[in-house]
């Protein structure tokens, strides 16, 4: 073992950082080590914009050690197995850390391999397909909504899985169908979006207002319908209807995936993990069902919502930056606890998440709900409604409010 930390967190992502900031910035600051390989920091709600061509995609990356928080020791490695019994977790470098007290904020998995064809062709000239869930290949969504032809085929897919912001895979449709717009190239083409799970979006008083954006922009919606395979060389692409179990294949001229998404495989083989992989922890407290001095929070924890799959499947709470801002302080003020042998902790987390859903340029509906899908809205007007303001807050406000204040553990 080569030491041991008071705190250690696996992960310098959003969730992360934002738990080493307000730990560090406590009076009774504990000795944090923070273990990331990454060299880059993204803010990566802002790869939609990017991809609709409002930004560069360099707006977005910030290098890792200005964002590290002051007095967090960086071990620039990553996990590869945890043993929560011994506590102590193992780098792929074969560095063996101890930990008193662990929080796993590893992030998400991105399975690009996870449909034939996809991992060789996307952000690829000529294949038509694109994607924003890379830095690399953001921008080459834009590229692909400019040169879209006139009378083209444009699809837009959503796997069952959780994936990063339950949003996402509808926002970008919308900004292409204004551009198509633009371009006087919508007339005639066909803008589809395939989604897998059962319903537009999760939260009911927010998805009536999208029904109302699909229809006026005239999208084909498609519900339980997953994408299985691609043939960019043909730009091809076959899905099958989860209900009836047929398989269609679709011509393209631009099809913009989001790939299946998992738990990373070191915490899905590991003691922490429930039976999808996830870590366990209490929904209220973030700490660990089985293992009182481990806590997570963000997309590695299976903080528990439905996304109405059609077959009432229960999967991890929507994935987003925001929802770490209400997780961060609950289990920064239970993990202090078991530090201090407090007899309680204050503060338990509601399934707060926040989704910024662009509707097109200069348009957002601000959706921010709880674990039962209801309205926990930050502002005093209808947020279910398309608003600029909104629009304005995503692309210029957040940004700022996220490197300046949540990195650094002021919200």
């Amino acid at each position: 073992m080569t030491d041991t930390h008071q705190v250690l967190i696996v992960g310098g992502g959003t969730g992360g950082l934002t738990v080493a900031s307000q730990l560090l910035s406590r009076d009774d600051a504990p000795e944090v080590a923070v273990l990331e390989p990454a060299d880059t920091h993204y803010y990566q709600p802002l790869w939609t914009l990017i991809g609709g061509g409002v930004f560069d995609k360099e707006e977005s990356a910030r290098p890792m050690g200005e964002v590290m928080p002051s007095g967090a020791t960086w071990i620039q490695d990553a996990a590869a197995e945890v043993d929560p019994e011994g506590g102590t977790v193992t780098t792929r470098g074969g560095d063996t850390h101890g930990y008193d007290r662990l929080v796993m904020a590893a992030g998400i998995q991105i399975d690009w391999d996870g449909i034939p064809g996809l991992a060789a062709s996307v952000g690829q000239p000529g294949t038509g397909v694109v994607s924003n869930y890379s830095y690399d290949t953001c921008e080459t969504t834009w590229d692909a909504i400019q040169n879209f032809p006139k009378g083209g085929t444009a699809l837009f897919t959503e796997p069952t899985t959780g994936v990063k912001c339950g949003g996402a895979p509808q926002k970008i449709m919308y900004l292409s169908d204004d551009a198509f717009r633009r371009q006087n190239v919508r007339a005639g083409s066909r803008i589809a979006f395939m989604k897998a799970k059962g319903s537009l979006f999760s939260s009911p008083p927010y998805e009536e207002t999208l029904y109302d954006v699909v229809e006026r922009k005239d999208i084909d919606l498609n519900l339980m319908t997953e994408l299985t395979a691609l043939e960019p060389s043909k730009k091809q692409a076959t899905f099958q209807h989860l209900e009836s179990g047929e398989e269609e294949t679709i011509d393209y001229d631009l099809i913009h995936v989001v790939p299946p998404m998992s738990a990373p495989d070191f915490i899905a083989d590991s003691p922490l993990s429930d039976e999808e992989g996830w870590v366990d922890v209490d929904s209220g407290t973030l700490q660990h069902t089985r293992y009182d001095t481990v806590f997570a929070l963000g997309d590695n924890s299976n903080l528990p919502t439905s996304f109405a799959l059609g077959d009432n499947s229960n999967l991890p709470t929507s994935k987003t930056g925001a929802a770490i801002r209400k997780q961060a302080p609950v289990l920064v003020d239970h993990l202090m606890a078991t530090i201090n042998d407090a007899a309680s902790a204050n503060g338990t987390y509601s399934g707060y998440t926040s989704c910024p859903l662009v509707t097109g340029y200069g348009k957002l509906v601000l959706a921010e709900f709880d674990y039962d899908k209801e309205p926990e809205e930050s502002f005093p007007f209808d947020q279910t409604e398309e608003r600029y303001s909104m629009y304005a807050l995503k692309a210029y406000g957040l940004p700022r409010m996220y490197w300046n204040g949540m990195l650094k553990g002021r919200m």
